[in-house]
């Protein structure tokens, strides 16, 4: 049994949809004017992931049907969705099948969610083969124009895999190239990239973060796990944030830890104010950069999802975003 007891609204999810439909029209507001006039700060998206459930199926042996979560997120509060490819049904469906693309639309639209990005794999970005590497160039401004169709802010990057047989100077040169590419499909279409690396991949440490930033200038997302991990598990994600740049995120993965990896795999999540990481201070670094992104609830193999998703909201809630 899953912790998802939170009571349906059908009127919530029509308030929502109504609210999320008049974002979406409006782009992307910088301000809100409040009562007596003055500008005040722009409450930050939440978003819940789908790779948290979709991981605790195959970790666990649980079962999270689709509209269950999608319930959970419109009584929630939640603002948004990042789909996760493959699951639960399939990969995404091509950018031009305008059915399938509305048919997604339409089913996250229906509980008041906004699908905000969808997750890609990036291991061709870096293959020592210059024909894998376009192919997955244009794989991606393929994937790219469906995040754009399905109303997405962002594409989520991924760079895992091997070496292959090159050095690592000759992958951070051939993944820097591939990105700088991807960054400039991206904006063309009017989509934000970001890429993510974690204590797995062979890309890194805090010096392959920033060469890829510097490099590429794709932006990055956030995650404090990792970053705690890329520094030293002392529990202060927050100052290698800072030393890269607030203005240098594209979205963050919202998640505690203790400072470890999960059974010999990533960085170990854990539901927020359960770890060793300062998420306050994240939070604080990122209100003071000026941050107004989205921040999605990150519980990659969490026994419960649910209990994950509701610290980040209730997080993000307390640090007045």
């Amino acid at each position: 049994m899953n912790s998802f007891t939170e009571p349906h609204s059908r009127r919530r999810w029509a308030v929502r949809t109504v609210v999320s439909a008049l974002a979406t029209a409006g782009g992307a507001a910088t301000r809100i004017q409040a009562v007596d006039g003055t500008a005040a700060p722009v409450r930050w998206k939440v978003a819940i992931g789908l790779n948290g459930f979709e991981s605790g199926e195959r970790k666990f042996g649980k079962r999270y049907p689709l509209w269950e979560i999608l319930a959970f997120a419109a009584d929630g509060g939640f603002d948004g969705i990042e789909l996760v490819s493959s699951w639960p049904q399939g990969g995404y469906p091509s950018s031009d099948d305008k059915r399938a693309v509305d048919a997604l639309k339409r089913l996250h639209v229906a509980y008041g969610q906004r699908i905000f990005s969808i997750q890609l794999g990036a291991d061709g970005a870096f293959d020592p083969d210059a024909e894998v590497r376009r192919r997955w160039v244009a794989g991606f401004a393929e994937k790219a124009l469906l995040a754009s169709a399905l109303g997405c802010a962002h594409v989520g990057l991924w760079p895992g895999g091997g070496l292959r047989g090159q050095t690592l100077e000759q992958a951070l040169e051939r993944l820097v190239g591939s990105f700088r590419e991807a960054d400039r499909i991206a904006r063309d279409i009017g989509v934000v990239a970001g890429f993510e690396i974690e204590p797995p991949f062979v890309f890194n440490t805090e010096d392959h973060q920033r060469r890829i930033l510097e490099g590429s200038g794709m932006r990055f997302i956030y995650d404090p796990s990792h970053c705690d991990l890329f520094t030293g598990s002392k529990g202060h994600p927050h100052e290698m944030l800072s030393r890269l740049g607030v203005d240098k995120v594209a979205y963050v993965h919202l998640t505690d830890t203790d400072g470890t990896l999960r059974d010999g795999g990533t960085s170990k999540h854990v539901p927020v104010g359960t770890g060793h990481a300062d998420i306050a201070r994240s939070l604080a670094v990122l209100r003071d950069g000026g941050y107004r992104g989205w921040i999605m609830a990150d519980t990659w193999e969490m026994p419960d999802p649910y209990e994950g998703c509701r610290a980040v909201r209730d997080a993000v809630r307390a640090s007045g975003r």
